[in-house]
């Protein structure tokens, strides 16, 4: 059995119209949107920075090993969040997780210390899940689940739009005035995100009232445990997990494979890549709320390969533009779909485990890209690290196909 058979899918109803549907667009998702765009501008402006900063540190062989740290950091903070959130509420979790994100950023002021980094990136990877676990179950509940797949896409275009801007904005400036303003703007972005989070809704405080802390925090354990073992969630995340693998080599690694060649190449590449996975992951809500989500997961594994596979050809910068944006596109479509169909599985109850379970496959796929590839990198060099890349993204296929036992 596939996973595409294992995994029950959704979309509208025969007949259903969309004047029919509830509103998408309210006050409170408005009001979120605020502490997602600020979040997503802090987490993107530094990240392809960070390995040329590493570099001025005197550890090129290490340029990986920051952001790797950021982002595993982020997944064991991420699978504890639920029960954080279980006994803060949303907002002073989204408040602590902003903090950390965005604060730790002013350390970096100081000239190059690769100790210093390395600590700085843990931190702002704890912040980072904190924002992303609290912040992805406000947003799942926030939207109507008979247009699931559209608001998610929606919301993805909100983070994305910061992402398009702030991955080669930042690049762009630390080549012209240095590091220092790409930190500052990275701190104040997640700073001033605060401002909208005391009107956001705060619903895990009133179920804490209701059943108590040691009832929640339990709650919240108990559905991390029970995500953990139901492969209707795990595959679609494993999968998922592959193509953010290839996110964190491209982001890692391709300034560093580039930049001494043409600075504007990097720039139009990591403004490609997000630009085409927003347009993708907008196209793919509305797609899959009316014709299924699983029917995207084959195209967005083979678009990710191949645009991986273009990227390799690093002295022809036609081929490095045009394959950021063929990943990116299939990079977006797995996004869309993969968090479609795991919100899919659970009710309300569920949406913490979930968006621990999905965000933790993000962060640890990006992670293990940028340590494990550097390996490569460093022993093969940059065209045959995108195109290992490339192959361990295709053989998601694989796991895509492969038969199960029993379905989960």
């Amino acid at each position: 059995m596939t996973i595409t058979a294992c995994i029950e899918d959704t979309r509208l109803p025969a007949g259903k119209r969309a004047e029919e549907l509830p509103p998408l667009i309210t006050r409170p998702l408005l009001l979120r949107f605020v502490s997602i765009i600020g979040s997503s501008a802090s987490f993107y402006l530094p990240l392809s920075v960070v390995p040329l900063y590493a570099k001025s540190a005197g550890a090129d062989a290490s340029a990986g090993f920051a952001t790797g740290v950021l982002l595993l950091t982020t997944v064991g903070v991420e699978l504890l969040t639920p029960r954080l959130v279980a006994r803060t509420g949303y907002r002073l979790a989204l408040s602590l997780g902003l903090v950390c994100l965005g604060l730790p950023a002013l350390a970096l002021l100081a000239p190059p210390d690769l100790a210093v980094l390395v600590a700085v990136s843990a931190v702002r990877g704890a912040g980072f899940a904190v924002v992303t676990v609290a912040g992805g179950t406000l947003t799942a509940s926030l939207i109507p689940a008979q247009r699931r797949g559209e608001g998610l896409a929606l919301t993805g275009v909100v983070s994305g739009v910061p992402a398009l801007a702030c991955l080669p904005l930042g690049v762009w400036v630390s080549a012209r005035w240095g590091f220092a303003p790409v930190f500052v703007a990275t701190a104040a972005a997640a700073l001033l995100a605060l401002t909208a989070v005391p009107y956001l809704p705060d619903r895990k405080v009133a179920d804490r009232k209701a059943g108590g802390h040691g009832a929640a925090t339990s709650s919240a354990a108990h559905g991390i445990l029970t995500a953990l073992a139901n492969a209707s969630l795990t595959r679609p995340a494993a999968l998922f997990s592959a193509s953010t693998m290839a996110a964190g080599v491209l982001v890692t690694f391709l300034p560093l494979a580039i930049t001494q060649r043409s600075a504007a190449v990097v720039t139009f590449a990591l403004f490609a890549q997000p630009a085409a996975a927003t347009l993708s992951r907008l196209a793919a809500g509305r797609f899959g709320d009316r014709h299924g989500h699983t029917s995207l997961l084959y195209p967005g594994i083979g678009l990710a390969a191949a645009g991986m596979a273009a990227i390799a050809a690093t002295g022809t910068p036609a081929l490095v533009i045009g394959g950021a944006a063929v990943f990116g596109a299939g990079f977006g479509l797995l996004q869309n779909a993969t968090l479609a169909l795991m919100y899919a599985q659970t009710g309300r109850d569920g949406y913490d485990a979930v968006s621990a379970l999905w965000n933790a496959a993000y962060d640890a796929g990006m992670g293990v890209g940028a340590i494990g590839m550097g390996l490569v990198a460093g022993s093969f060099g940059y065209p045959v690290t995108f195109l290992v890349t490339a192959a361990v993204v295709l053989a998601a296929l694989f796991l895509a196909g492969r038969k199960q036992g029993k379905t989960g």
